[in-house]
């Protein structure tokens, strides 16, 4: 399943490869990519994966970046 996520405070390319870093590591997670100029993280991932959606926004704020909606 591919998701869109919106975020606040993701300022640059420096804190857009947190979040890639961060969500990357989430066991279920295909592919990540952050882009800064549009505030917003695609995210492909199994969505039979128990949790993933929180584990993906869990990853996203620990990368001091804040997840919308």
């Amino acid at each position: 399943m591919q998701k869109k996520i919106y975020v606040t405070g993701m300022d640059d390319d420096a804190a857009a490869g947190k979040v890639d870093e961060a969500v990357k590591a989430i066991a279920g997670v295909t592919s990540v990519v952050s882009t800064a100029a549009k505030c917003q993280v695609c995210v492909d991932y199994d969505e039979g994966t128990a949790g993933i959606e929180d584990a993906i926004n869990a990853a996203i704020s620990s990368a001091g970046v804040t997840v919308l909606g």
